[in-house]
């Protein structure tokens, strides 16, 4: 075959460190904003990016140029140094160490796209925790709880 054809749909999620709650108007359409350039700049087509006070969901295409953990790497360290130029309050923001990045059927990425745009609703109900340990759930993630929050 002479050419190559990808098209991987990935729901990426993380937190910040300890969850603090540094994710809030109007630092965090900038964020987003600037988590989707990038996206952009990888060559990873951003379709959704939201989140909620401590944490951030990102729906994408994973480009066929670049490694998952090279992009996790340039999506955590340049959006965290962007946030503290934004303002003194932001000083200490950082992102957790880990992340959490599952495939997505291209029948439901409109789904996802939904519950990320959702997410200010979704956390009136439950906490990024528990939001995070059904993801793991729902992929069949092996882990141990001791090792997953920092």
């Amino acid at each position: 075959m002479p050419q190559s054809f990808v098209k991987n749909y990935l729901h990426i999620i993380f937190s910040t460190k300890l969850r603090r709650p540094f994710i809030y108007p109007p630092f965090d359409e900038k964020l987003y904003a600037y988590l989707g350039g990038i996206c952009k700049n990888q060559d990873c087509q951003p379709i959704q990016i939201g989140g909620h006070r401590d944490h951030v969901h990102i729906l994408c295409l994973l480009s066929k140029k670049i490694t998952l953990i090279k992009f996790m790497e340039d999506l955590k360290t340049h959006s965290s140094k962007y946030m503290k130029t934004l303002s003194s309050e932001l000083k200490d923001f950082y992102w957790q160490d880990g992340y959490g990045a599952f495939s997505v059927n291209p029948s439901q990425v409109s789904i996802v796209r939904d519950y990320i745009l959702n997410q200010e609703l979704h956390h009136q109900k439950n906490s990024f925790q528990k939001e995070y340990l059904a993801f793991l759930k729902k992929y069949h993630v092996e882990y141990d709880e001791r090792y997953i929050w920092d």
